[in-house]
């Protein structure tokens, strides 16, 4: 059993240290936020993440797992530190790195008096290149002379939504480090999880969390630039997709067409790649290419609606079916349909809408939106009726019933989960996204 601080109670650091303690090893979390350390004392998660409540508890009660807003205590005995806090966009677009520098003097000033071992830090947040050098620096300057500290990059590569899964059942670990003895004692911790564990230098492995992330976000604005020429020259998205995937060198699992990617990584972490690739001199033109699309996905979108509503919004009454950036997560970072929605408002409609479980983490964002107890609810009396986030109930609903309970039964489909053919028998207008 491994003694094991984790700095930062957010998605990544919170179901880091949740699974490392369901692993049998020994983990303290420590956050800053008085308020959710006392809620995750209690046994309650301050995020939606599927099974992670329950691991949470379980572990608890075991005694593994512990939440603490002293770094002293969380410091106490621990061989290894995983740097887990927020790395927002800065005014610029590059990564605001004030959490972490803040973490790595924190840890300097308080480990040596905590622990006689060498101790082991490891950059689990998304941070530019470089910042593992940053990070051993800074820490040093706090420590007094002779104390051993190594610096480990662990990229995370965990799906909201999915994230307790992603991290026990991982495509890969990958490890980056100046000190291998460090990284290969990082890698006893992943052992017991059988994956395939890459050992790289220190700059590679911050390297493959940027270019994972950006290549995964060209798929899709790929995907959306095809499905925008496909509208206008009369071809079926949908069907092109299944064409390709019988090609063995094409997956198709992220070319699915739709109004853009959203979250706290794919837009945050490709513009953070952008800005250090103009800072190194490189030319990042795919990359700009990619969120330029993405942001017309959504414009596109809204004159879309736009179009079918005889020209104009003003006035008019738009239902909304998911708000989340994708499903099984309440998160709205980014969230394609807070743009949708703005832009909708802007333009004179009124919005009502309907999310599984992100109705909570919307009322701050939407003001004047009306949110409804469910999907048809949100049909009720709507001139347009947009489906924004591709939530499974949303699959499932009585379309007849929709269509009657509309005022105009404009279905316009983001996310391409509904057959053309049936909604037009059901009566809609129906457009979906890259679909004549």
């Amino acid at each position: 059993m491994s003694k094991i601080a984790v700095i930062g109670t957010g998605y990544v650091g919170l179901v880091t240290g949740t699974c490392f303690s369901d692993l049998g090893n020994s983990v303290v979390c420590v956050d800053v936020d008085e308020d959710k350390v006392k809620k995750l004392k209690r046994g309650e998660s301050p995020i939606y993440e599927l099974g992670l409540e329950e691991m949470l508890q379980r572990n608890m009660k075991a005694g593994r797992l512990d939440f603490t807003t002293s770094y002293e205590a969380a410091l106490h005995g621990a061989e290894f530190v995983f740097i887990a806090v927020g790395t927002p966009e800065g005014e610029d677009g590059s990564a605001d790195m004030r959490y972490v520098e803040s973490a790595a003097r924190s840890i300097g000033k308080i480990a040596p008096g905590k622990s006689e071992e060498p101790l082991i830090i490891i950059n689990k947040s998304t941070v530019p290149i470089g910042t593992g050098d940053v990070v051993g620096k800074q820490v040093r300057e706090e420590c007094p002379p002779g104390f051993k500290v190594a610096v480990v990059s662990n990229p995370e590569f965990l799906r909201e939504g999915q994230a307790v899964h992603d991290f026990l059942h991982p495509d890969r670990v990958v490890l980056g480090s100046d000190d291998r003895w460090a990284a290969d004692k990082v890698r006893e911790l992943y052992e017991p999880l059988g994956a395939p564990i890459v050992v790289t230098d220190i700059r590679t492995a911050e390297m493959i969390k940027y270019a994972s992330n950006a290549i995964l976000a060209t798929y899709i604005s790929f995907i959306n630039e095809i499905a925008f020429i496909c509208e206008n020259l009369g071809a079926d998205v949908k069907e092109v997709v299944q064409g390709m995937g019988y090609d063995k060198r094409i997956n198709p699992q992220f070319l699915n067409a739709g109004v853009g990617f959203g979250g706290s990584c794919f837009p945050k972490d490709v513009k953070a790649l952008v800005k250090m690739a103009e800072n190194a001199h490189a030319r990042p033109q795919l990359l700009q290419s990619v969120l330029d699309i993405n942001q017309d996905a959504r414009d596109s979108f809204v004159a879309k609606v736009v179009k079918l509503l005889s020209g104009s919004v003003r006035g008019k009454t738009i239902g909304v079916l998911g708000l989340s950036f994708k499903p099984d997560t309440d998160d709205l970072r980014e969230a394609p349909s807070i743009d949708i929605i703005n832009a909708l408002e802007k333009l004179g409609a009124k919005v009502k809408a309907y999310d599984p479980i992100g109705v909570d983490a919307a009322r701050s964002l939407l003001k004047n939106v009306e949110f409804c107890a469910n999907a048809y609810d949100t049909a009720r009396g709507a001139d347009a009726l947009l489906l924004i986030t591709d939530w499974n109930e949303f699959k499932q609903l009585d379309m007849e019933k929709i269509c009657s309970l509309m005022k105009q039964p404009v279905l316009v489909d983001g996310r391409n989960i509904y057959d053309p053919h049936a909604m037009r028998e059901f009566g809609f207008t129906y457009s979906g996204v890259g679909r004549a």
